[in-house]
């Protein structure tokens, strides 16, 4: 399948069906809904600090995938496969669960009301202003998808070995820029990924049977240390050397040859996005404000087919529960 109908589709309809999307949503019908959300969000922390990073990447997994409409979250069924099992999400994406005891206050407080679509959103933010990043009012009013599907999942999201010509065209299909790119690629100032990821650059980039050269020696003798050939590659390590908090220390790594994932060093080696690692690496509030900036477009991004409100984020409404 091309990539080119689902994508263009969002687009199409992107600007129509967000407009409806607006700060405050749900002040009248479940006033305490943000206040929940981020709640739960710093029980979580507390008790596994890696899940808030885990949990803010659900926003860009699932908007890019027919926009922002919770199809992420639900779970595979005899008739459909989902997307939690798609190439870039399986061994990947973790803490589930923690939007399940979102859903579940939320459900308490006022019933049918919040959308697991929003509850990502909120999510994210909360996520990123837990650990020391900016924090900012969130626009709502998104409706829950019916389905999901694993292969457009495979035929967008990219993999941690994209380059960033691959990554500027792909997020101009969804008309955000190589600034937007680069800021939102700053999620990676918290959380960890797999040595899984980086093997190839380890020991083998681009096939020529040699670790990547844009890694910083120092570095890459820990890496090696970390992601032995042979290893368990389950193995994961820190995205950047403060990662537990959301900071510009990630583009000061990238500067210096030290970002973990291929697709995070080559912003760095690749011209068009160089400046701005370079800009964000030395003033951190101008990345505070570009990452909200693209938080919130990524957030508009809809594909206007028909959605309802979950009362369980992991099935459509009606559907039996798996015994």
């Amino acid at each position: 399948m091309s990539l080119l109908p689902p994508i263009l589709f969002v687009l199409i309809v992107e600007m129509a069906a967000a407009c409806h999307l607006h700060p405050g949503f749900y002040s009248q019908t479940c006033p305490k809904a943000e206040a929940i959300v981020r709640n739960v969000m710093k029980k979580a922390m507390i008790r596994e600090p890696r899940s808030v990073a885990s949990v803010m990447r659900f926003q860009f997994h699932d908007c890019f995938v027919n926009g922002c409409d919770a199809s992420l979250l639900l779970d595979d069924t005899p008739s459909m496969i989902g997307e939690k099992l798609a190439l870039s999400n399986i061994n990947s994406l973790r803490s589930f669960e923690v939007v399940d005891e979102v859903k579940e206050a939320l459900e308490k407080a006022c019933p049918g009301v919040v959308s697991c679509a929003d509850i990502i959103i909120m999510a994210a933010r909360d996520a990123v202003a837990l650990t020391g990043g900016p924090d900012w009012v969130v626009r709502l009013g998104r409706k829950d998808s019916l389905t999901a599907s694993q292969e457009e999942s495979n035929n967008i999201m990219p993999s941690p070995r994209a380059n960033a010509s691959s990554l500027i065209d792909l997020f101009s299909k969804y008309n955000l820029s190589v600034k937007d790119l680069v800021a939102l690629s700053g999620s990676h100032s918290i959380g960890e990924a797999r040595c899984f990821s980086i093997m190839f650059r380890l020991y083998n980039q681009s096939g020529s049977g040699k670790p990547d050269p844009a890694i910083e020696p120092g570095f890459r003798a820990k890496l090696d240390k970390l992601c032995p050939r042979g290893g368990d590659e389950n193995v994961t390590g820190d995205l950047d050397a403060t990662s537990r908090l959301f900071d510009n220390q990630y583009f000061k790594d990238l500067v210096a040859g030290r970002g973990f994932l291929n697709s995070d060093e080559t912003l760095f080696t690749f011209p068009q996005t160089r400046e701005y690692v370079k800009l964000f690496s030395n003033d951190e509030n101008e990345f505070f404000k570009a990452f909200v900036e693209g938080m919130l477009k990524m957030g508009e991004l809809q594909s206007g087919r028909p959605g309802e409100i979950r009362t369980n984020c992991r099935k459509v409404n009606g559907q039996a529960v798996d015994v």
